[in-house]
Formats: C-alpha cells, sequence, structure tokens
C-alpha cells in the first residue's frame, strides 16, 4: 500500500473520514460501522446476520444499543439523506421509579408536578446560590439539590457511572439542563416544551447498517485489519494478521487509551477513567404493562441496569415482519455500565441475564422470551479526574509523532453520531487538502 496517511477505525467518523478523503481505513472487524452497527437474529438461532432474513421474520438490533441520531445541523442532516432515507422522531423517554410504580417524564426537573410531595423542598433547593464544586456528585447536589439527588441522581448516577461519579469531573450538563424557569413552570403545568440534547432525532429507515454501508462503500476500507503496534521510529502499523502498513500520518477513531498502548507512549498524567457497558438485547411477547417510551432512565433496578430502552416502540421495523402491524412482540436494549477493565465472565452474563428477563417479567414489560444476546461495549463512556491534564498531554504526545486522534472515543468526549460525522469529514478534507 502506497498512501501517506492512513485511517485506524471503520467506525462512523474513520468512514467519514475515508469517504471525504479516499485514505486507506484500516478495520479489526469484518464489516463497517464500529459499534454503530446493526444485525439481526432469530428465535432459536444463536449466529448474528448482517444482513436480514429474505422472510424479515428476525428481531433488528445494535451492538451498542439504540443509536439514534440527535443534534446534527442542517448540512449533516441532508447528508445522511443522501447516503440513505431518514425518519425524525419527537423523543419519549421517562425516569422509572420501580418502588413507586411511577413514570415521569425526562427530564425529571422540568416535570416535578409528578411529585407533589417533593415539589416545594426540590424547588427551593434549586433556587439556592451554588457554591464551588469539584466532582459529578458535587455537581449534582448543587444544581438539583439534596432531595431530588437522594431520590433518582444520585442512585443513577451511581449506575450510569459505575460509582466513577464521586470522583470524576461534572460533564455533559447539557444532557440534563437547568432552566429554572422551565423547572417552575414544569412543577404546576403540564404545557412544558422539551428539553434536552436530544428532543428530536432521526434514523436510518432501514438501519445503521445502510449508513455505514454507504459511507463504506465510497471509502476505501481494509476489513480483518486488527491493530496490534504503531512503531513510531519506523513509522509502521502493525496488524495482527501479519499486515504492515508504513505511514506519514495516522488519522486515529481508535480510543484515547488505546493508541497511547499501541505506540507505546507515556504521559505523566494519570489516566483518565471510562466505562464499559454490557448491552443486552432482548426480543419477546410484549408484556401487558410495557410502556411506549422510546428509553426509560432506572434508578432502582434490582438488575443493576441504568436504562431499558425499546427498539420497537421507535420504529416497529425492529420486530419480526409478522409482528408489525399486531405488535404483539417487543425489541428491548438493557444498559448497565462497569468500571473500565472490568469485565463479567460468561457465567456472571448469563446470571445477569436471567436477572433481567424476571425482572422485566415481572414489571409485566415482557412475557415469554424468544431472543437474548448480550453485547459488550469496552470503552463505552469517557470520564476525566478533575483538573486533569491526561487528555490534553496524550493528545499532545499523539500528535507530535504525526498521529491524529479525532472522534469520540478518538478526542475522549462525548458526543453523537452525526458530531462524529462532521469530525471525519472535516479531518478527511483537512489531510486531503494537505
Amino acid at each position: 500500500m502506497n498512501s501517506n496517511t492512513l485511517i485506524l477505525g471503520g467506525g462512523v467518523t474513520g468512514l467519514a473520514a475515508g469517504f471525504a478523503s479516499g485514505f486507506p481505513v484500516l478495520e479489526a472487524a469484518s464489516f463497517p460501522g464500529g459499534i454503530c452497527s446493526s444485525y439481526y437474529l432469530s428465535p432459536n438461532v444463536s449466529e448474528r446476520l448482517s444482513i436480514p432474513l429474505a422472510s424479515q421474520e428476525n428481531y433488528h438490533f445494535e451492538i451498542g444499543g439504540g443509536h439514534w441520531i440527535f443534534g446534527g445541523d442542517a448540512s449533516i442532516l441532508r447528508m445522511l439523506r443522501s447516503l440513505t432515507s431518514v425518519k425524525q422522531y419527537q423523543r419519549k423517554s421517562s425516569v422509572y421509579f420501580r418502588e413507586r410504580n411511577l413514570y415521569v417524564p425526562y427530564p425529571l426537573q422540568n416535570n416535578l408536578r409528578y411529585l407533589p410531595d417533593l415539589r416545594s423542598q426540590a424547588l427551593h433547593e434549586m433556587s439556592r446560590t451554588k457554591s464551588d464544586f469539584s466532582t459529578w456528585q458535587e455537581w449534582q447536589i448543587q444544581y438539583f439539590g439534596e432531595t431530588l439527588s437522594e431520590l433518582f441522581f444520585e442512585p443513577f448516577h451511581q449506575l450510569y457511572t459505575a460509582g466513577l461519579h464521586k470522583s470524576i469531573a461534572p460533564q455533559d450538563a447539557y444532557k440534563s439542563p437547568i432552566d429554572l424557569a422551565q423547572v417552575i413552570q414544569g412543577a404546576f403545568d403540564n404545557n412544558v416544551q422539551p428539553a434536552g440534547y436530544n428532543a428530536t432525532f432521526v434514523y436510518p429507515e432501514s438501519s445503521l447498517n445502510m449508513l455505514a454501508q454507504q459511507l463504506a462503500s465510497r471509502a476505501d476500507v481494509k476489513y480483518g485489519q486488527k491493530v496490534v503496534k504503531i512503531d513510531l521510529c519506523d513509522r509502521v502499523i502493525y496488524c495482527e494478521n501479519g499486515e504492515i502498513y508504513p505511514y506519514r500520518h495516522i488519522i486515529a477513531t481508535l480510543p484515547l487509551n488505546r493508541l497511547l498502548e499501541l505506540t507505546g507512549l507515556e504521559v505523566t498524567a494519570p489516566p483518565d477513567p471510562y466505562t464499559s457497558v454490557l448491552v443486552l438485547n432482548l426480543g419477546a411477547v410484549r408484556g401487558s404493562s410495557c410502556p411506549d417510551d422510546h428509553w426509560l432512565y432506572n434508578p432502582d433496578a434490582r438488575s443493576g441496569f441504568h436504562r431499558v430502552g425499546f427498539y420497537s416502540n421507535v420504529d416497529r421495523n425492529f420486530l419480526p415482519q409478522s409482528s408489525r402491524i399486531s405488535g404483539r412482540l417487543v425489541s428491548i436494549y438493557v444498559e448497565r455500565a462497569y468500571q473500565g477493565g472490568v469485565r463479567p465472565n460468561p457465567t456472571e452474563i448469563d446470571i445477569y441475564t436471567k436477572q433481567v428477563i424476571a425482572e422485566l417479567q415481572e414489571w409485566g414489560y415482557i412475557e415469554a422470551v424468544e431472543v437474548a444476546d448480550p453485547t459488550w461495549i469496552d470503552v463505552a463512556y469517557t470520564w476525566s479526574w478533575p483538573n486533569s491534564h491526561w487528555r490534553s498531554q496524550s493528545l499532545k504526545a499523539l500528535e507530535e509523532h504525526d498521529i491524529y486522534p479525532v472522534g469520540r472515543y478518538g478526542r475522549w468526549i462525548f458526543q453523537g453520531i452525526a458530531d462524529s460525522l462532521r469530525d471525519g469529514l472535516f479531518v478527511g478534507v483537512s489531510f486531503k487538502e494537505q
């Protein structure tokens, strides 16, 4: 291969960079899209399919749970529509309190009328003058008060961050918007405007696979190229299958911590943490109490998951074709977080799967289960310590060796698919022009 620039990772960001630049994309898997990949399963069949059956009698799942595309500007949405047909949706999500059997629309703080016993105290605490804070836990108390923190934010963030919220810096505040005027209105009035980063979202009519495949068809993707070492002195990339690729520049979408391992580079700052997520995909008979929400935030699930989403409440195409009109079945994803480096073994996953199924059956969400398939996302959410310099030092060290991290995981930030696409397009065009 004769190319000055190589792109590592065939997820959304890497595919966009390859599409914009024409540079080769090295992808470890045999398919494009990374964690934004769809797959298909039928009852009594354990093999994942990359394309649906001709009969369409299969459940449609995603590797990393529901990846709904939010926040894209008009130009990115226009590009998406040029690649594949997409539908737009209005978010419907809630916080579900199991012990109260209560659904409160998201965001919780804008719907305090559902909590009349706590409303006055919560309003008083949220209107107080804010003090200094350094950790996520301190931030949530300052902005939401002790009452709502005890009820929801503390137990939910304990699950969502696998306990890291007690020591990591606060981030992604836009996920829980705080507008006191809206909070007060929502405490007494049903006419509350949708708030938050994903009030509307889009999704390809067929699947995320179609988006990834359309991008990949316009890029030079080399599959089965798992990178095991990057030699900075000789400027060579070594792959597990024995392939060797010389380079001058690298556009890297791999997780930042993984890039440091591959290059052998070290920085003085302690590495920032991350969480992994076990996503359990379920296809089942729909229970009598199954909600119509797109997803729920769960602060008190006994099984330890923090979110349950309903693919088929977003679109019936996630169901086997024979059930799409009747809605007799339901397609679900369930998310549970683990601190990075901690991975349950197969026996533990099997026990957890049975616990989740039993709990969702108890809630009346599902009846008989036809398909249960766990997927593992090693680096799912990235965090930082207060006043951390690890990210900036790591980016600088890599860039000094002509390795340019880009995208959600390469730059160790949270962003959605639309922003990842934009990152890839921008860096691809930038390097192509050079």
